[in-house]
């Protein structure tokens, strides 16, 4: 039978993924609707273009529904009132944020959240063109709204610098009790202290941000590009080194830390750039919380600001994936230049966009032009994604390299010996998954591994079943993990156990197949063989891989053979 197997065990998580409804933004969003192709059957009427319009917002196609909520304008001036509200949305999550400014809703009707949002980008359009008189005002926050007011006080140092303001420009952003303005408002103020010459008052700022235990890697970078401004490389070095520590293939400080090593200095950023960078955090932590569309908008307000910023870029990508616009999401990876220390993740992202959508030539293609270049993180993605083309020899061909010295990294001996496991190759992977369980003794998905493969040799059984157990008493959630449990009880034979331990495991993943495979093979051998049809029959729903249709096909004609007699324990 097939066993769990990791799919990915490198990649950073390329979708972000949009839960249940969308987030209201303020009253212009409804639940989500079906996708709406172009307004094909709806006329030309306003109403038709509205609906249209409500549609494509509501299923993330925003540039389709600012292109309709403008149609509704010119077909019906009277209703623009009613209308501006949606289509100013749906313009600036579409990036158009010109537009977005232009129609911002300013009347007393509108709801707080818009309001607030209307003033928000109407300063960042004023900033982005130097028209920044108003910027201050539109900026003030009285009256704004959460998470508006965090922003509002985060750029207003940004404009006051722009408009040539020295007393706003060195003032602190204060936001009581907001944890992002508190942070990430005395980074901006270090960054302008810089810019103003009061560098002791700046590096004290780069002190705080960057000290503690898990300095963040903005602050990091901050400071270690204000020490290679003052020629300070070496220290710079060693700041980058502490957070390369906890996180080796940090691209951005890796990248950081080979320009200090060389002598050379980050430039500093520009009033704009800077003005970005102050907004992704507040993006970064509303599409944490599961408020994705409101994280989207604030991208594209840092996108206006500048359009160079290569993390922005990623996210956006990440996002209009998650809402199925892969070309788009590909255009979004594409803005990222090949110098960029961001190039290889938004390739590797490219890649298994085609990956996902059947185009595995494509992304094989893209992953080993990505990985010529010498650059680990991207032989990692092209070990990724051989394996999960089923290239299991040269999966792991592609990790010898990158696994030497005496304690390498756990994950690429994980990585291998999964690769050698597939490939039949298994005294080698066994090898492998020794020397990375030794290295991170109590990590579930080794022990998991390692543990279920043993059981499926009728290796090492008693060792094995309690490897497991560890594991699922580490992630009790897993469906993959407790299915690996029960799977594990009826390879030993105790059926009963397998049931009720398969049947969690459905609970938890209700829409995997191969569990499902599971459960039907443990009711057929406690003699439910109704229960074990229907299992069988509903895998064949679920979109099964070729190997687990056939084998469900197969016991829905035959049954399942008597069960072997249990074979003696291997040591």
């Amino acid at each position: 039978m097939a066993v769990w197997r990791p799919k990915v065990l490198f990649r950073a998580a390329s979708r972000l993924a949009i839960a249940g409804a969308l987030f209201a933004l303020a009253a212009c969003a409804t639940a989500p609707g079906p996708s709406a192709g172009p307004a094909e059957g709806t006329g030309a009427s306003p109403y038709g273009q509205f609906l249209a319009g409500r549609a494509a917002l509501n299923a993330g196609r925003n540039a389709d529904a600012a292109r309709y909520y403008g149609a509704v304008r010119a077909l019906d001036p009277d209703a623009a009132g009613v209308i501006d509200e949606r289509g100013f949305v749906a313009a600036l999550l579409a990036g158009d944020v010109t537009t977005a400014a232009r129609i911002a809703p300013t009347s007393e009707a509108t709801s707080a959240p818009n309001l607030s949002l209307s003033r928000l980008v109407r300063a960042v359009e004023g900033m982005s063109t130097g028209r920044v008189g108003s910027a201050g005002t539109l900026l003030a926050p009285e009256g704004a709204v959460f998470p508006h007011r965090s922003a509002m006080a985060l750029l207003a140092p940004w404009a006051a610098a722009m408009a040539g303001d020295r007393e706003g420009v060195l003032v602190r952003p204060q936001s009581p009790g907001d944890r992002i303005v508190d942070v990430f408002g005395l980074l901006a103020q270090a960054r302008l202290f810089e810019r103003a010459g009061r560098l002791d008052e700046a590096e004290t700022n780069f002190k705080v941000l960057s000290g503690g235990d898990s300095p963040g890697q903005a602050s990091v970078l901050a400071y270690g590009g204000f020490l290679e401004r003052r020629k300070r490389g070496a220290e710079a070095v060693a700041l980058y080194d502490r957070l390369l520590a906890t996180d080796p293939r940090n691209a951005s400080v890796r990248a950081a830390r080979e320009r200090a090593a060389a002598g050379k200095a980050e430039v500093q950023p520009s009033l704009r750039q800077g003005a970005a960078q102050t907004l992704i955090p507040v993006a970064a932590t509303l599409i944490a919380a599961g408020q994705d569309q409101m994280g989207l908008a604030y991208l594209r307000l840092a996108l206006r600001l500048d359009p160079g910023n290569n993390p922005a870029w990623l996210l956006v990508g990440d996002l209009l994936e998650s809402y199925g616009l892969v070309e788009e999401a590909r255009a979004a990876y594409a803005r990222v230049p090949a110098a960029a220390p961001e190039f290889v993740a938004a390739q590797a992202k490219l890649a298994w966009s085609h990956q996902r959508a059947g185009d595995p030539e494509t992304a094989l293609r893209l992953a080993r032009a990505a990985a010529a270049g010498g650059d680990v993180e991207a032989a990692i993605n092209l070990s990724d994604l051989l394996r999960a083309n089923e290239k299991f020899s040269e999966s792991a061909d592609v990790l010898d390299p990158l696994i030497s010295g005496a304690a390498p990294d756990w994950r690429l001996l994980y990585a291998r010996g999964v690769s050698r496991e597939r490939a039949g190759r298994w005294p080698e992977a066994e090898a492998d998954l020794k020397a990375a369980l030794a290295l991170n003794p109590d990590e579930p998905e080794l022990l998991n591994y390692l543990g279920y493969t043993w059981i499926d040799r009728n290796e090492n059984l008693d060792k094995a079943l309690e490897m497991v157990r560890r594991a699922v008493s580490q992630n009790p959630r897993s469906g993959a993990m407790v299915d690996s449990l029960g799977w594990a009880y009826f390879r030993l034979g105790d059926f009963p156990r397998a049931v009720e331990t398969l049947e969690r495991a459905v609970e938890l993943e209700p829409g995997d197949p191969e569990l499902n495979n599971h459960l039907g093979d443990a009711y057929w051998r406690v003699g439910r063989r109704d229960e074990a049809g229907f299992q069988w029959k509903r895998v064949l729903t679920l979109d099964p891989d070729p190997k687990i249709k056939a084998e469900a096909e197969r016991k829905l004609a035959q049954g399942l053979p008597p069960a072997p007699t249990p074979a003696a324990r291997k040591p």
